[in-house]
């Protein structure tokens, strides 16, 4: 059993007990969340396809930590001119565990 279901603006492929990083949500770290917005839905029985979403599925996780991603650094160079600027910045994530998908 599987879904893809959107979660702040970017969609994920979602199953039972599974781990993953979402950008930073507003929740305390312990909370259960629900997302509403599951674009598709698949099990033994078949395939679900909304549109442009399931009205009766949802998908509910619970928060784990809150952290920072890896670094990423932004390097612009302009050739033979002695231009060199180097910027970085972190993306702040949230840990997330999926409890459960409903349809």
């Amino acid at each position: 059993m599987y879904a893809i279901v959107n979660i702040s603006g970017k969609q994920f492929k979602v199953t039972p007990e599974q781990e993953l990083y979402v950008p930073l949500l507003v929740s305390e770290v312990g909370t259960k969340v629900e997302f509403d917005d599951v674009k598709l839905y698949s099990d033994d029985s078949g395939v679900v396809v909304g549109t442009p979403s399931i009205d009766s599925a949802k998908v509910t996780a619970t928060v784990l930590e809150h952290m920072k991603d890896e670094k990423v650094l932004v390097f612009h160079k302009k050739r033979r001119k002695g231009y060199r600027k180097l910027n970085g910045h972190r993306q702040q994530l949230t840990r997330i565990e999926i409890e459960s998908i409903e349809k």
